[in-house]
């Protein structure tokens, strides 16, 4: 079954391109800091507010404001937002990683360690749920709960639940060349054609096809085949922080997907993380945030609530 939207519809695209050949305005009295070191090419953090230190994370070609709306809604917490290299006009990482997750999971704990935080909640969407999900597996003090918004600890099982990182490979091998081989015309055609799965609001969808445009093509392409071939089935059972997984279904329904199919893929994928609650919303497409942003705050605050 067809599952975690944005990137799944992202990467039909852009696997049809590779197919052919073709192949932050601070609020209150916030302030920005480096993961570690110069601020060029690096996690960079914007803090915001006072309270309970909740470490944000956006996912692929998104900006840090994509957890504008929800920090602001939110009480009583120090929102840490997070914009990782690269992607939406921020500058991309240099040297670039060999791999693109270990090394945002490893700035993203330098972070905290340097800030003196922790253990801290850790709030992702997408990609930033994977590098959520990472940050709890190797240093399990340092995150006391952890919220994932609408991702998967193996994408490409969505569709082959017998799939693994090796069987993967090949095809996340194809979608990198495709992606770095389109021309500039034939790169925004792709970004622009998954952008009506990820949001219902077209103002919304025009901001994200900005951040994409916006964002460093090889970045890009790097994150996507690491998250093709990243598989935390099995990892995640080492996870001790409470977790809540917020998922979206609403659609696939014209697709004929359901509340229960979509459920059971994330029950399957999540299975080995004891401590796991997952919930899903009828009305959102991937960007949850923006789509059904009362839902997703109730969710998360419930959550905080009954782990402090």
């Amino acid at each position: 079954m067809k599952i975690f939207l944005a990137l799944w519809y992202a990467m039909k695209a852009l696997a049809r391109l590779a197919m052919i050949g073709m192949a932050m305005a601070v609020l209150g009295s916030g302030s920005a800091h480096a993961a570690t070191g110069s601020t060029a090419g690096r996690v960079q953090v914007e803090v915001v507010g006072k309270g309970r230190p909740l470490l944000m994370i956006p996912g692929l070609n998104s900006s840090a404001e994509v957890w504008r709306e929800t920090c602001q809604a939110l009480k009583d917490v120090q929102c840490h937002l997070v914009q990782l290299p690269g992607f939406a006009g921020a500058a991309a990482a240099e040297p670039r990683p060999v791999e693109f997750l270990p090394a945002m999971r490893g700035q993203l704990l330098a972070y905290l360690h340097d800030q003196h935080l922790g253990p801290v909640v850790v709030i992702g969407h997408s990609l930033g749920g994977l590098l959520g999900l990472q940050m709890a597996q190797a240093e399990p003090k340092t995150v006391s709960a952890l919220v994932v918004v609408d991702a998967l600890p193996f994408l490409p099982a969505a569709r082959d639940p017998k799939a693994t990182a090796d069987s993967a490979r090949p095809m996340a091998d194809q979608l990198r060349k495709g992606m770095l081989a389109a021309d500039a015309a034939q790169w925004q055609a792709q970004l622009k054609a998954g952008l009506p799965g990820m949001t219902r609001d077209p103002q919304r969808q025009a901001e994200l096809g900005r951040w994409g445009e916006g964002s460093d093509r090889q970045t890009t392409a790097d994150a996507m085949h690491a998250v093709m071939t990243t598989d935390l089935r099995d990892s995640i059972a080492s996870i001790t922080a409470p977790t809540l997984v917020l998922g979206s279904w609403a659609g696939y329904q014209p697709m004929g997907g359901t509340e229960d199919g979509t459920r059971a893929v994330f029950q399957a994928q999540y299975a080995k993380l004891q401590s796991v609650q997952i919930a899903m919303s009828a009305q959102g497409f991937h960007f949850l945030m923006w789509d059904d942003p009362r839902w997703l705050l109730e969710q998360v605050q419930r959550f905080l609530a009954a782990h402090p």
